[in-house]
């Protein structure tokens, strides 16, 4: 009898609150609209920061391994197109232009400092690449914007110890573009001295350059050609002689065959007269035994 009436209760409990949903709708509304909001922004959240997080993040990953590939590529294009003496190298300055214009338009801090480095890096390449040779004023400016780039990669990469010992490494590059060694050595010197660097590519290659940072210091001097030794005659075929004999010109005193001894008035004697006839008799006489 006790659950039949719990039961008989509910039900008219459920039947009270159903007959005035309407009017407490109408007197909550303000709250259920507010409510609804909230739910349908933080769905739009959760949704665009999934996007972003695999679509997106995957896009901007297929973009930037695209931009890096392109510059070791481009370095053999233009080794290819200077062997034919074509100056291709402004390429590079494209490349590092499109690698800046992704670091500022992506939210990745380790994808932007990645990019700044490689942009960096191209700006660099590209001075070694020209045919023509570089003013001081020009290499000074351009190293800059390559060292504003490392900088940056830099403050970017505070968590990442392989890439910012990278951009570090950029730095003490272009003080040695410059031919600042002393600064460049200070760098190279923080690098090696931070543990935080332990274990990166960059540590080590700092390191290789503080032993042989010193060897680049002095002036390279070229020994002078030697001088041409005498050489054979040359013979020249007019087209009209392709038929004709070729006739090697001999210098007189350049001795033709071994060297004879001079003939003696025995050897003189010894030869028969070429005046005297000849005995046809004794030709036909068979050998003695």
């Amino acid at each position: 009898m006790k659950s039949d009436h719990r039961h008989e209760l509910k039900t008219n409990e459920l039947a009270d609150w159903l007959a005035h949903f309407p009017q407490w709708v109408k007197d909550n509304r303000t709250t259920i609209i507010a409510a609804a909001v909230v739910l349908v922004v933080a769905a739009a959240v959760y949704f665009w920061v999934f996007y972003q997080r695999n679509v997106a993040s995957a896009r901007a990953q297929i973009r930037l391994t695209n931009l890096v590939t392109q510059v070791p590529a481009q370095k053999n294009s233009i080794a290819q197109a200077l062997a034919q003496g074509n100056d291709q190298a402004y390429v590079l300055l494209d490349v590092a232009r499109d690698l800046r214009e992704f670091a500022q338009n992506t939210n990745d801090e380790s994808m932007s400092a990645l990019a700044l480095i490689q942009s960096a890096e191209a700006i660099r390449t590209e001075l070694h690449y020209r045919v023509d040779e570089v003013s001081r004023d020009e290499l000074t400016r351009q190293i800059a914007q390559a060292q504003t780039s490392y900088q940056s990669a830099m403050e970017q990469a505070a968590s990442n110890s392989t890439l910012a010992a990278t951009a570090e490494l950029g730095l003490g590059l272009c003080q040695e573009e410059l031919g600042n060694f002393d600064q460049a050595k200070a760098i190279y010197g923080r690098i090696a001295s931070n543990p935080d660097y332990e274990g990166t590519v960059a540590k080590v290659q700092a390191e290789s350059r503080l032993e042989t940072m010193d060897d680049y210091k002095g002036t390279v001097v070229f020994a002078p050609a030697p001088q041409p030794t005498a050489s054979s005659p040359t013979i020249q075929i007019k087209p009209g002689d392709a038929n004709a004999p070729i006739v090697i010109p001999v210098p007189n005193d350049v001795p033709i065959g071994p060297a004879l001894p001079p003939a003696t008035a025995e050897d003189t004697n010894a030869l028969p007269d070429a005046a005297a006839p000849l005995d046809v008799a004794d030709t036909n006489q068979p050998p003695e035994n």
